[in-house]
């Protein structure tokens, strides 16, 4: 009963998403090129910060769903945490790296990624990985499907022009249901939404928590402010529009609805039918 029940508000989160996601993508399919015009401010202090740091908290979640999807197979506790130290070193060699030929890119991700895994070894080190293999299934499905494939491949056949980029004139501007076609630019869909948008399978974690719990309420406000502060502030500096954002977004919560319905809903399913017989 309480599978069915979860499963129907997967059905009907889904279902709203899909009417949410075709609304906004046909207003914003008329007012892109407006919505810009109004808010754009390439010297916003809060949209710089999205730029700089929106990708990197993304990045440090995937290294570290990685290491508990591989690790999490050897039943030894310590040896579970080999492959998040050989991913440490990576980090730390990126970060060195950075210094060395002087990309900040490179100095921020090798250490976001270096720092968040060693507070993650440490906060975990005596606990058993095996219990985090699903939701780490989740994220590194979603990273394949969303910011790998859909969201690369898209920008390249589309070669939308980011609206920083456009003349003066605006006449190169093209609604997101008319792409120019592989032109080298890479508006469509939003790189750094997806990335932000890499945490919303963290809500599956809280999902049987009482509505008015607090730890609930804290990582909810937490996973959905962040994504949506990432990309609106894509927005406020030019670099994509209100349609490249809700692309990215929505298909990585759809992606992440899908993938709970598979792999929490239907495997429940299967796991109380053989513990029944």
């Amino acid at each position: 009963m309480k599978l069915n029940l979860k499963e129907s508000v997967a059905d009907i989160l889904l279902i709203i998403l899909v009417i949410s996601w075709i609304i906004l993508a046909i207003i914003f399919g008329f007012t892109d090129l407006e919505i810009s015009k109004a808010v754009v401010n390439e010297s916003s202090l809060w949209g710089n910060f999205g730029a700089e740091y929106g990708e990197v908290p993304g990045y440090a979640l995937i290294t570290i769903a990685l290491s508990v999807l591989i690790g999490g197979y050897n039943p030894d506790l310590r040896k579970q945490k080999i492959p998040a130290y050989i991913i440490i070193l990576i980090g730390i060699l990126l970060f060195i790296s950075g210094f060395i030929f002087g990309s900040e890119d490179l100095i921020l991700d090798g250490g976001g990624i270096a720092i968040s895994l060693i507070i993650f070894v440490i906060l975990t080190y005596n606990k058993d990985w095996e219990n985090y293999r699903k939701i780490s299934a989740v994220i590194t499905i979603l990273t394949i499907f969303n910011p790998l494939l859909f969201v690369q491949i898209t920008k390249a056949l589309t070669g939308r022009v980011r609206f920083r980029d456009l003349l003066s004139d605006f006449s190169d501007y093209t609604p997101w249901f008319l792409p120019p076609g592989p032109s080298g630019n890479q508006s469509f869909p939003s790189g750094h939404t997806s990335m932000s948008f890499m945490f919303i399978p963290l809500l599956i974690l809280v999902r049987d928590r009482k509505k008015g719990d607090p730890v609930r309420i804290i990582v909810s406000f937490l996973v959905v402010g962040w994504s949506l502060f990432v990309g609106l502030s894509r927005i406020a500096v030019g670099a994509h529009y209100a349609s490249d954002v809700l692309f990215a977004g929505g298909m990585a919560t759809l992606i992440t609805i899908f993938l709970y319905k598979l792999i929490y809903i239907k495997r429940g399913k299967g796991n109380k039918e053989k513990s029944e017989v």
